[in-house]
């Protein structure tokens, strides 16, 4: 794309952000803090990806995805995930009408636009298998009939840190289904302050429905065209590399401290992530900024760690920050 494109596409996408201000306006009348988790959710939702996020209880996450359902008039459902949770109580069952001797279906709680799963960690395999089933696939099979979700379709998956007796840890692989993994953590004392005051007042905040499931769609279909140029693959590309293979990257010191880097799944969301983080600041193409903001969320999830690594505390997240501060910046 020549010079001339790109800035037409830049002013086309400019005019086209203009919403997001209203719809952060909207979500911030209720929400206190928390700017990075609410932009991770908007770029998951330009972006068609899903997020898994963990954080101690109490951290407004329900809050946040109720609040995001109700600005952009979309459906809203929480799922709260236990041990002896069946997938059927996810995806639907088939009902015996003994008067007409039928079988009908009934839809679970998964045919809704924005999903809160939460405790994903608590539910055995096979009712994750189902949700994340339905979060690749886009389709979910009750009995004999195949049922198409929604085009507008996020899960929100939430993990407890704490409290991991219990619990089913997800697979890699299917944690690799997730475009973000994004660490919420405690609000700072001035934050926490306006909550009280917000939360405890005579007059509740309210949304207000300020944007359209239509729009979004609109704004995905603006997002895939968001430039990227060449010297931008291939620096997603030095990065995805560095995790697999860190001794040819001049990092031979992570070499024992990376058991498997990240999969293909992670260059292609890093693209795709970036593209919608540059929608948001109302830019038609990505710069290396982009990607390095969105990096540690889309690449924590899917380094997997060695025991030499957890024995001296390094995290998946110490990795990333390693990787990127040693990368050159295209």
């Amino acid at each position: 794309m020549n010079m001339t494109g790109i800035r037409e596409l830049n002013l086309q996408v400019k005019q086209e952000a203009l919403f997001i201000q209203e719809l952060l306006a909207e979500i911030n009348k209720v929400m206190v803090g928390q700017e990075a988790l609410v932009e991770r959710v908007l770029i998951a939702l330009l972006a068609d990806g899903h997020i898994l996020l963990e954080g101690v209880p109490g951290l407004a996450k329900t809050l946040l995805i109720k609040t995001v359902s109700e600005a952009i008039q979309a459906d809203f459902a929480r799922i709260q995930f236990t041990p002896d949770l069946l997938p059927a109580d996810l995806v639907g069952t088939q009902i015996y009408n003994p008067r007409t001797s039928e079988f009908s279906v009934h839809q679970g709680p998964i045919f809704a636009n924005l999903v809160l799963a939460d405790e994903i960690n608590r539910a055995p395999a096979k009712v994750q298998s189902a949700l994340l089933e339905a979060m690749q696939e886009r389709q979910v099979t009750i009995g004999d009939t195949t049922f198409k979700m929604e085009d507008l379709f996020l899960v929100l998956a939430t993990q407890n840190p704490i409290e991991q007796e219990g619990t089913y840890p997800l697979p890699e692989a299917q944690v690799d289904r997730f475009m973000l993994k994004v660490k919420v953590d405690y609000p700072s004392r001035s934050e926490e302050r306006l909550i009280i005051d917000r939360m405890t007042g005579t007059v509740l905040p309210t949304v207000n429905p300020v944007v359209s499931p239509a729009d979004i769609m609109n704004a995905r279909e603006m997002v895939r065209q968001i430039y990227v140029d060449e010297k931008i693959k291939d620096y997603v590309l030095d990065l995805v590399l560095a995790t697999r293979q860190p001794g040819k990257n001049g990092l031979s010191d992570l070499n024992t401290l990376i058991e498997f880097g990240a999969s293909p799944r992670a260059s292609i969301n890093l693209i795709i992530a970036s593209r919608a983080h540059a929608f948001l600041k109302g830019r038609g193409f990505v710069t290396p900024e982009d990607i390095k903001q969105i990096a540690p969320d889309v690449l924590r999830h899917r380094i997997i760690t060695s025991y030499e690594a957890e024995a001296e505390s390094i995290t998946s997240d110490h990795i990333v920050q390693r990787i990127l501060d040693h990368t050159e910046v295209p």
